[in-house]
């Protein structure tokens, strides 16, 4: 039963947020991420299930700055002077083609009536939920690989990529109008980044490092000021926020150099992951539609479908690509790694029902087949990896440089594939 008091449903939210990284602690042998278990206990808290809770106002304000700081974060994410050259043009180019694949694949759904909008469904499909993924690199050590910087730049432009179609693609404005907003914004953007590369007067670092550890927190003040500047300037450009939060993001990387940006870091991520964050996912799940779900077969039915849709979309052109620079067992993980989606599922879903260009079985089943995406794939693909590196037939490595991202497999279980 929902409690009386306007402060209940976010009591329970915030319990959730702390069950859930217990329950992911539970469960490690099986590498579940944590925000599989937000959403589930969304679903159950919410009113599909128990209802015991409900989105109200303030838990759907604090859920809008959760997704803008987990944008703001898989910006600050982004390392170019790391995935910049192969990595970077491979990850475009493959991106590339899923947006194609993601769009033709989804013509005859619409035909057919099974959906509204082949856009909305084929950047569904187009999205890598780089962010989840994240930490399950950094935990197996391969961050500093090849591997790991293939799959870090393909993740990343994932998630970029489909940021700028929502933008340019999803607007009630004509794409001239919006794409003459996006140069603009492109132009702040720029502007403001050769800023904040630029070194910083000593003076400036010193009191930034002292501040950094009293009550002011005067860089985390600036970081969140730099986010709310982008959010409103996007906005007032009628661009999607999302851009703004995922450009603030890259903007606070260039400002801070490697060596100063750790203690940082760790606050922001404090932040971000041990509070706003959770709560967008637990208020997504509070408001999925399950009894949708559950109730028509033929709905439940789209799950397994958008499931491999996902493969077909993202994994398919990413084993395909990756031929000169990757080993097979590299490529069959990589591709499960790149199929897998959520958060921006959860979003784009989301702006189809409030336009009325999805269906709510199709929103329904997406984030669904999204939830299973990021159980089962990553599963998979590091399965396929660490039965490979088990049996011998790879290795990890850490060559970074540009020569040697070019040179072929780092991880290779068979034969280099010739040139294409």
């Amino acid at each position: 039963m929902q409690s009386d008091s306007p402060l209940g449903p976010f009591v329970l939210v915030v319990a959730a947020a702390a069950v859930a990284p217990l329950l992911a602690e539970l469960t490690k042998r099986w590498r579940i991420p944590s925000v599989l278990y937000e959403l589930a206990l969304g679903i159950v808290i919410g009113p599909q299930v128990l209802n015991w809770a409900y989105e109200t106002d303030f838990i759907k304000a604090l859920s809008q700055i959760g997704l803008a700081f987990l944008m703001f974060m898989a910006g600050y994410d982004v390392d170019f002077a790391r995935i910049r050259g192969a990595p970077l043009n491979r990850a475009i180019g493959t991106w590339t083609i899923s947006l194609v694949l993601g769009l033709v694949v989804t013509i005859p759904l619409v035909a057919s009536g099974f959906a509204i909008s082949d856009l909305l469904v084929g950047l569904a499909l187009t999205t890598t939920a780089i962010g989840t993924l994240l930490p399950m690199l950094r935990d197996r050590g391969l961050m500093t690989t090849r591997f790991g910087t293939f799959a870090f730049a393909g993740g990343t432009v994932g998630e970029f990529g489909p940021i700028v179609a929502i933008t340019l693609l999803l607007s009630t404005e004509s794409p001239l109008h919006e794409t003459v907003l996006m140069v603009a914004f492109v132009l702040v953007a720029v502007g403001a980044a050769f800023v904040a590369a630029r070194p910083q007067p000593p003076r400036i670092v010193e009191m930034l490092q002292r501040n950094l550890n009293t009550s002011s927190q005067l860089p985390v003040r600036i970081v969140v000021l730099l986010l709310v500047v982008m959010l409103y300037l996007a906005f007032s450009l009628g661009l999607d926020t999302l851009l703004g939060a995922f450009t603030a993001g890259i903007l606070a990387r260039l400002a801070l150099h490697r060596e100063r940006a750790e203690g940082l870091e760790r606050k922001l991520e404090a932040i971000g992951f041990g509070f706003l964050i959770p709560v967008f996912f637990i208020a997504s799940g509070m408001t999925f539609d399950l009894r949708s779900l559950l109730d028509d077969p033929s709905t439940l039915a789209r799950v397994p479908l958008f499931l491999g849709l996902f493969f077909v979309v993202r994994g398919v052109p990413t084993l395909l690509t990756y031929r000169r620079h990757l080993g097979g067992a590299e490529r069959v993980s990589m591709a499960c790694l790149m199929a897998t989606a959520l958060p921006l599922v959860v979003v784009i879903t989301g702006i189809g029902l409030e336009t009325g260009r999805m269906k709510a079985a199709n929103a329904s089943a997406l984030v669904g087949a999204g939830m299973l995406s990021v159980l089962v794939y990553p599963l998979v693909g590091f399965g396929v990896l660490d039965r490979a590196l088990a049996k011998g037939r790879a290795e990890p490595g850490e060559a970074l440089d540009e020569a040697a991202l070019e040179a072929g497999p780092l991880i290779a279980d068979e034969a280099p594939f010739d040139e294409e």
